[in-house]
């Protein structure tokens, strides 16, 4: 099992159009997902689901902007973010992989379907390998693939651009840990604080 105490899942926005100095690009992380992830006898993955969960939207940096951003413009950005990606009516966002394409370095991709809003679309994730159980992984969603209409401002002059990055950060040995830790528990009868 795969959660947020393993890893983080963030998007990348950017901004766009006339007045695109005033806006922010912001770095919005998804705090709570759920995933699992198996692998063969010789610890290549074979299979891959994670279920983001868009009402946890957390609105971690802004960068550039005629300002910096204030708490409660992190809270009105998320609560804006839930509603263009129509959070009320598709609360969850999935990745199923299909195909895994390891590279000598221990990365590679992850060829998968990402639905979101109710869409389901192919989606690639370029993995690097950052530590001996530590992984980084990049893809760019567009949301006029998912039926999604980008933020705009100021009659569109200030708009969020069509690509949106995504990054996920994982560490599996910390995975591992919570399992063993899980696994000890049960078999003593639980914690005994």
């Amino acid at each position: 099992m795969l959660s947020a105490d393993q890893g983080r899942v963030a998007l990348l926005t950017a901004r766009d159009g006339l007045a695109a100095q005033a806006g922010h690009d912001l770095t919005i992380e998804i705090s709570t997902w759920s995933g699992e992830l198996t692998v063969d006898d010789d610890g290549q993955p074979v299979e891959l689901s994670v279920k983001l969960d868009l009402n946890s939207l957390v609105v971690r940096e802004g960068t550039g902007g005629v300002k910096p951003l204030t708490d409660r413009d992190r809270r009105e950005i998320a609560v804006t973010s839930r509603k263009v990606l129509g959070v009320e009516r598709h609360p969850e966002a999935n990745f199923v992989a299909s195909g895994f394409e390891p590279n000598s370095n221990g990365g590679g991709f992850i060829q998968g379907t990402l639905t979101l809003g109710g869409i389901s679309r192919p989606l690639k994730l370029h993995v690097v390998k950052t530590g001996p159980e530590s992984y980084h992984a990049t893809a760019s969603v567009r949301h006029s693939e998912f039926g999604i209409k980008p933020y705009t401002a100021f009659l569109g002059a200030l708009k969020v651009s069509d690509a949106v990055g995504v990054t996920i950060d994982i560490d599996l040995a910390k995975s591992r840990a919570a399992e063993n830790s899980a696994a000890g528990n049960s078999a003593s009868g639980g914690s005994h604080d």
